[in-house]
């Protein structure tokens, strides 16, 4: 090793891709915007789509800051032709007069060619921003092929253009300006930096400046595009003015539109900070759990959340717990934070002096203070409105528990699943008879109704591909049973723990173990009532198995027909007339058997007629209305908590039945 570190720079790897010598010539001293040029992805992540369209987010961001401090009103954001962008506000306009450390720039000038400069490092001029760095319109310059500024200050009109960063003349003052005020920026990307297939996207564009407008009630944002630019974009609008006196509450108001919700009247409301920030949030709980997170601060979008999450989430999980236990609810100790929101519509907006954020793109909020001062706002505030809509509360907290209870149910079957490996054995349910091959595809889990049937299933399988898991008499009906009865019933659990893929909002259909699920009951009525039970339990709690196309229903024979030596079998009644009629018409003796039960049938038998899938029949479990009603309506109605419901079903078609088993 020592003769390789210390050897000539020829005898290691890599040797001739760089000279011998390295002097102080070698050293490059980047200036101006050259760095940003040479390293987009150090400013704004790169040069694809989200790079591109975060250009125009710095100059809406600039436009916004302006409103937020009271000086702008009125924001425009227009796509032309070109790829052209312009931001427009009625704010103060960039200065213009000499700086004084460049007095032979205009500020103007030195805030687009300069890097780290800018207004909003004092707090003097802006009390909150989303500039910080100083190096937003810049890089807008360094990566523009073309870039011109206008601005409006003491009734006069200025303009500069530029070129990849490189000013082509000094200010011009162009003319009166009475009753204009503001600045406007327009731009062109490089196409030597950005690709060509890299493009504005009209709908990106359009919903940045709506949720701009959301996050200040006091602006409007007028949206305009060439209608050429439009293409496809039929939900997006050649012109629209955005503007939105309830803020974030219009916001959620928009994201609940049509749907279902926990709560009739969300979480709402502002409030000053410590320190002289300031909050404002909006938060439901929609039914379908379908939820939507939205943080930001200073108005900059934040994706990746950061530090106000942790303390929303801290403060609304503290306030639930409380008053969980205010009404003797224990179990609302075993609520966690994802719990409460995982399923939420949140929308969070923070205004801070001097935010910290992860790299200049800010999709992360890193101030630590920012996590206190958002859970002393909410917390107390959280807990007085459980107390002023009892309703409300109630269901939202019983939602929330049995969320919490599928969660646990989850992870105790998640513990106990795995698939065979090398080093690894499962442990599945004693009973369950599981197949050799290591993939899921291919493989078949048969659920077999008694330990009779699987035991002549478990003869008759395919032992490479095929599973049995028998399940002992009739299982619960989880359409009328708590979430207690249904994580406690043990044949329900063993079946969730061989599937390895849990349930409700948790199930994870890559988890899957079996490519398909084949329910095999007798095929008598009993039997009926047992898949119909089943059915209910994947529609319930796995549906998405069902919406795959995973499900499917065995056809077992009813009859077995015999005579002079040619045998058959009849699912039912009417398939035994018809082979009565056709394979053994006019054949005497015809010895006719019914099966009681699969297992009755020798395994050679259930083999051939319900298993080997060069010979079986399988009904696939679809999804459909039935007489005009929804199958969650149809379930309800035959499997909920209603008898009355389920009596008059069976009044309505008591007359169609002709043969019933009984």
């Amino acid at each position: 090793m020592a003769d390789l570190l210390d050897g000539p720079s020829s005898a290691r790897p890599g040797a001739g891709s760089a000279k011998e010598s390295y002097t102080a010539e070698d050293i490059e001293v980047l200036e101006g915007l050259e760095p940003v040029r040479r390293r987009p992805g150090m400013y704004v992540g790169g040069t694809d789509e989200r790079a591109l369209h975060h250009l125009v987010a710095e100059l809406l961001d600039n436009a916004m800051d302006e409103a937020v401090a009271g000086f702008a009103t009125r924001i425009e954001l227009e796509l032309g032709p070109g790829d052209r962008v312009a931001v427009r506000d009625n704010g103060r306009g960039i200065p213009i007069d000499p700086h004084p450390k460049f007095p032979e720039k205009s500020a103007l000038e030195v805030i687009l060619t300069t890097l780290h400069s800018g207004g909003k490092f004092s707090g003097k001029a802006y009390a909150t921003s989303g500039g910080l760095h100083g190096v937003g319109v810049s890089v807008v310059n360094a990566l523009a092929e073309e870039l011109e500024v206008e601005v409006a200050r003491d009734r006069t009109l200025w303009r500069q253009r530029y070129r990849r960063g490189v000013p082509l003349g000094p200010l011009e003052r162009i003319g009166a300006a009475p009753n204009r005020r503001g600045t406007m920026v327009s731009f062109v990307p490089d196409r030597t930096i950005f690709p060509d297939s890299v493009r504005f996207r009209p709908q990106l564009l359009y919903r940045m400046a709506r949720s701009k407008a959301y996050l200040f009630r006091g602006v409007e944002i007028r949206w305009r595009c060439d209608p050429a630019l439009l293409g496809e974009a039929a939900d997006v609008p050649a012109e629209e003015t955005f503007h939105f006196p309830k803020g974030l509450g219009d916001f959620l108001d928009s994201l609940l539109q049509g749907r279902g919700r926990l709560v009739d009247e969300p979480f709402a409301g502002e409030a000053e900070l410590e320190g002289g920030g300031r909050l404002e949030w909006a938060i439901g709980w929609p039914a379908d759990e379908e939820g939507y997170a939205g943080f930001y601060c200073n108005t900059i979008p934040t994706p990746q959340g950061g530090t106000h999450e942790a303390g929303l989430r801290l403060a609304l999980l503290k306030g639930l717990r409380a008053h969980g236990e205010r009404l003797g609810n224990k179990k609302a100790q075993l609520l966690t934070a994802e719990d409460v929101i995982g399923g939420a519509a949140v929308l969070l907006s923070l205004f801070l002096r001097e935010p910290q954020f992860q790299g200049q793109t800010k999709e992360r909020l890193v101030s630590p203070e920012a996590a206190r001062l958002v859970e002393a706002a909410l917390k107390d505030r959280f807990e007085l409105w459980l107390g002023a809509h009892p309703a409300d509360a109630a269901r939202l907290l019983d939602a929330l528990v049995a969320r919490a209870e599928e969660r646990l149910a989850r992870r105790r079957a998640r513990d106990e699943i795995g698939r065979k490996t090398a080093t690894r054995k499962l442990r599945l349910p004693g009973k369950l008879a599981d197949c050799a091959r290591e993939s899921r595809e291919g493989t078949e889990l048969f659920i077999v109704e008694g330990d009779s049937a699987g035991g002549s299933a478990k003869q008759a399988r395919d032992r490479e591909t095929q599973a049995i898991l028998p399940l002992r008499g009739k299982i619960l009906n989880v359409a009328s049973a708590t979430g207690d009865r249904l994580a406690a019933n043990k044949e329900l659990q063993d079946l969730v723990i061989a599937l390895g893929c849990g349930t409700g909002r948790h199930l994870r259909l890559e988890d899957l173990r079996y490519e398909k699920i084949i329910v095999m009951t007798d095929a008598d009525v009993d039997g009926a009532h047992i898949a119909a039970l089943l059915l209910t339990f994947f529609f319930r709690e796995m549906r998405p198995l069902i919406e795959q196309g995973r499900v499917f229903l065995a056809q077992p024979p009813l009859y077995r027909l015999s005579a002079g030596g040619q045998v058959a079998y009849a699912r039912d009644e009417r398939d035994r007339d018809r082979l009565l009629a056709t394979l053994f018409k006019g054949k005497k003796n015809v010895e006719i058997g019914r099966f009681k039960g699969l297992g009755e049938m020798n395994p050679q038998q259930l083999k051939e007629t319900t298993m080997d899938p060069r010979r079986r029949q399988l009904l696939l479990v679809r999804l459909e209305d039935v007489e005009g009603r929804s199958p969650a309506d149809l379930v309800e109605r035959l499997m909920g908590k209603k008898p009355e419901l389920r009596l008059a079903f069976i009044q309505e078609r008591a007359l169609q039945v002709a043969d019933l088993d009984v």
